[in-house]
């Protein structure tokens, strides 16, 4: 299993210049080694690309998407993740998104393929994370 983070779904959906190439070439090579797989929060972020959700279900079919609900036990740790954050500083406003999805992947125990690891590196120290600069 493998965590597929907003960022590189956006690259993929909207032909990022930047960035579409090595999203593409990562979710096909992880893809052969990975089943892929989003969460409830990232379906919530990737919507606002899409008008229907017919659109958006049509395209996490074509990239073989699935999705998965949260586990208790991961909603518990991105909360601690948050308080984390917020005793160090972090802004108000409730647990970010970010603290979900790096939670999820860390109790799946699964990689997290991220152009952002900001958040996740800092929060989850265990979490294995793939991005442009690993």
């Amino acid at each position: 299993m493998l965590l597929v983070d907003t960022n590189v779904l956006i690259d993929v959906l909207v032909d990022d210049p930047q960035w579409a190439d090595w999203s593409i070439a990562q979710l096909r090579a992880q893809s052969k080694i990975h089943r892929l797989a989003i969460n409830p929060v990232i379906y919530a972020e990737l919507s606002v690309a899409f008008s229907t959700i017919e659109a958006l279900e049509a395209a996490l079919d074509a990239l073989k998407l699935t999705v998965l609900e949260i586990p208790r036990a991961a909603l518990f740790l991105a909360s601690k993740a948050y308080l984390r954050y917020r005793r160090q500083g972090g802004g108000k406003g409730g647990v970010q998104p970010d603290f979900f999805i790096g939670a999820h992947a860390a109790v799946l125990g699964c990689p997290l393929l991220t152009r952002d690891a900001r958040h996740y590196a800092r929060y989850f120290a265990d979490l294995r994370l793939i991005t442009p600069e690993r």
